[in-house]
């Protein structure tokens, strides 16, 4: 089984090597990883040029955001699977990809996902919040629940049926994609109840609070579109987040 990793970079240096490192060094046999690059100033791209060999594909020109160039990703991608990998992010383990690979032997299984932590930005051994994810419902999606994105791979299949990222959403395209997937897609996930993926802290959505007013009005517009709940729901998606910062 085929699993296509993409990395989305831009000015990205100090973090980039870890986040190849990590794809890299996954005992799964058959990784294809798909880097988008959107024109990096900062070293970057020399630095994935020395991994040139590593990568199955690698581009780099202008782009129209995050998502924009996820799509450009997804459209390459040859993979039974496909996963994201976000260039401050990196695998829990080598066995990550092994283990959803085994997941997917189960032919009925469309998607899936584990847990997440995050990590401080400048030591990724202390971990600041873990995201534990739990067993999907429909129930639950209407209550604000989702998978982390980074630690969710799906079919492609799924991709080419329901669509990639919506790029009018600029900081929430995944929630929306997560809603169109596992709401009307009535996709069956599976949960790999470990964490899968690290993220360091500081990602777009909460960086400064206008950003957080974005993505929470984002995230009702993706609720409303996508048919599946409204003020409610985006107040248990946020403050379901409270016990994250205290679990371990």
């Amino acid at each position: 089984m085929k699993i296509s990793i993409i990395t989305v970079t831009w000015n990205c240096v100090t973090t980039i090597q870890k986040c190849l490192d990590s794809v890299g060094t996954q005992i799964h046999p058959e990784v294809e990883h798909i880097v988008i690059d959107g024109v990096s100033t900062d070293g970057t791209l020399e630095a994935l040029k020395q991994h040139r060999q590593q990568l199955t594909k690698l581009v780099s020109e202008p782009d129209q955001g995050i998502y924009h160039a996820l799509n450009k990703g997804l459209s390459r991608a040859t993979g039974d699977v496909v996963g994201v990998m976000h260039s401050d992010d990196f695998f829990a383990d080598a066995a990550v990809l092994s283990d959803v690979a085994s997941a997917f032997e189960d032919s009925s299984i469309d998607a899936v996902y584990g847990d997440l932590e995050y990590v401080a930005k400048n030591d990724p051994h202390r971990v600041i919040r873990h995201w534990r994810s739990g067993e999907f419902s429909p129930a639950r999606l209407a209550w604000g629940w989702m998978p982390p994105h980074p630690a969710l791979f799906l079919r492609r299949q799924v991709v080419e049926q329901w669509g990639g990222y919506e790029t009018r959403f600029r900081i929430a395209a995944d929630y929306d994609a997560v809603l169109r997937y596992f709401g009307r897609g009535g996709i069956r996930p599976a949960y790999i109840p470990r964490v899968l993926v690290k993220m360091r802290v500081g990602g777009a959505s909460n960086r400064s609070l206008r950003n957080i007013i974005r993505k929470s009005t984002e995230d009702y517009l993706a609720l409303r579109r996508n048919r599946v709940g409204g003020f409610v729901a985006l107040a248990w998606k946020n403050f379901s987040k409270i016990p994250q910062f205290f679990t371990k």
